[in-house]
């Protein structure tokens, strides 16, 4: 038996589904493709469609945590304007000594081409990322 053949859907927890809806919806662009319950809490769940059919699920739970290390990573074709346009709306390019990162919080990714990250009002880590 092997997964490899079957799709994968990204899940982040949060602590608190209206106020990470503003963030994914008002600062991230998303719109929710549907709303359901999470672990017993009514339009606790946000499914967002992304490209190329895939979702991205945030749901409330009481053992959601932040983490660190990437949760969720969009492949774009224009890092710069994709990374001006978030800064716009809020976020903040989350920043890491030694990745040679400009102004705008991109630096270079490791195989080639560039990465930024940013964080959810949990902490969750998201990355933008570019082949350029």
């Amino acid at each position: 038996m092997t997964l490899s053949n079957y799709p994968v859907r990204a899940s982040i927890g949060v602590t608190d589904i209206e106020r990470s809806a503003a963030f994914y919806e008002q600062v991230l662009g998303l719109v929710p493709a549907s709303i359901g319950p999470s672990a017993g809490i009514q339009g606790g769940a946000r499914f967002y469609a992304c490209g190329q059919g895939t979702v991205l699920n945030v749901f409330e739970t009481p053992t959601a945590g932040s983490t660190r290390s990437t949760v969720a990573t969009w492949y774009v074709d224009d890092i710069d304007a994709v990374v001006a346009g978030l800064k716009a709306a809020g976020a903040q390019p989350v920043r890491y000594e030694g990745f040679g990162q400009d102004d705008h919080g991109i630096g270079p990714r490791a195989g080639g081409g560039r990465i930024a990250w940013v964080e959810d009002p949990d902490g969750n880590t998201l990355a933008i990322e570019t082949d350029d």
